[in-house]
């Protein structure tokens, strides 16, 4: 990999840990820390080289003998939606979305305690506390907004203005990179998830950005694999830069 980071950059490797995707491997991570006022266009840099966002750190997997994880990004002037995709939209017609500033909540907190329990149990984010979620949110060196989505405030229905969702997104030069998001479990029927994916390409498209990043795409896991739907999509595989994900699917498949 090669990275024309300014040179005050260090990187840093951590030790092997058990990989959260794919049972029975390990995996490590190359990081640096973001801090100052270059924080910014160096998160720009690292992205452009598949590197994701945790706080004041940007990381990237470095694992032995394993290439699962491939960054992803939505090229969205040609995203066009699938049937699946228009039904989640139609499904999620009474629900708005407000930008905010990375502040955490305690009715955050809360769906997020509960959307941990419900689809990551044991998972190593699980045990988080306030204080803890607090700082996923608001500990930030760059361009960072909070996204709520809220069921519409209509009279007489008790869940007007619910909180149904949250994605803890970074305002890149190119784009949107999706850091984290949640939802409230008893809202899955809904398909939030994609519907917050979908919605973030609108507003892209609406804005003139190129791309949404969605983080890391796992093709042999079934919490990362989703990712795919969302096409014509980019991914990094390893120091090849970014390359059509049909394409490099298709090349795979053949070899």
């Amino acid at each position: 990999m090669s990275i024309s980071a300014p040179e005050a950059t260090r990187f840093y490797l951590t030790a092997p840990s058990p990989c959260p995707y794919l049972q029975g491997r390990e995996e490590r991570k190359m990081f640096t820390h973001l801090s100052g006022n270059r924080a910014q266009g160096l998160h720009q840099l690292l992205a452009d080289n598949g590197f994701r966002r945790s706080q004041n750190l940007v990381y990237r997997p470095n694992c032995r003998d394993c290439s699962a994880c491939m960054s992803a990004r939505v090229c969205v002037k040609n995203f066009t939606a699938r049937k699946r995709h228009k039904r989640i939209i139609r499904a999620n017609r009474d629900v708005v979305a407000k930008v905010g500033h990375p502040q955490a909540t305690d009715e955050q907190y809360e769906i997020f305690s509960r959307y941990l329990k419900a689809r990551h149990e044991g998972g190593g984010m699980t045990n988080m506390s306030e204080e803890d979620y607090q700082d996923m949110i608001e500990d930030t060196a760059v361009d960072t907004s909070v996204v709520e989505y809220r069921l519409k405030a209509e009279k007489g229905d008790e869940n007007a203005g619910r909180l149904l969702a949250v994605c803890l997104t970074d305002n890149m030069a190119d784009g949107y990179s999706m850091v984290y998001s949640f939802f409230d479990p008893e809202m899955s029927r809904r398909s939030p998830g994609s519907f917050l994916i979908l919605d973030h390409i609108e507003r892209a498209r609406t804005n003139g950005l190129a791309y949404v990043y969605l983080g890391y795409l796992v093709e042999k896991s079934a919490k990362m694999s989703y990712k795919s739907e969302f096409r014509p999509l980019q991914v990094q595989y390893m120091d090849r830069g970014w390359l059509d994900y049909e394409t490099f699917s298709s090349q795979k498949a053949r070899s």
